[in-house]
């Protein structure tokens, strides 16, 4: 319960993944749940980067000068 909590409020999430992911003192489970959550939450920013641009890439294409 105290997990999802510490997951849920911003910034505080990302440090504390990264803290049960590479720290030598987390549960196994809880560090394999933290490197899941990461690899994750890097496919998720991929793909707004990505439909991001072609987006953007479609609106300036449909301007014209």
């Amino acid at each position: 319960m105290i997990t999802i909590l510490l997951l849920a409020i911003p910034l505080v999430n990302i440090v504390m993944l990264f803290v049960w992911a590479f720290g030598g003192g987390a549960n196994p489970s809880k560090a394999n749940y933290a490197k899941a959550s990461l690899i994750w939450a890097a496919i998720g920013i991929v793909l707004y980067i990505i439909f991001g641009v072609i987006i953007f890439g479609a609106a300036m294409s449909s301007v014209s000068p």
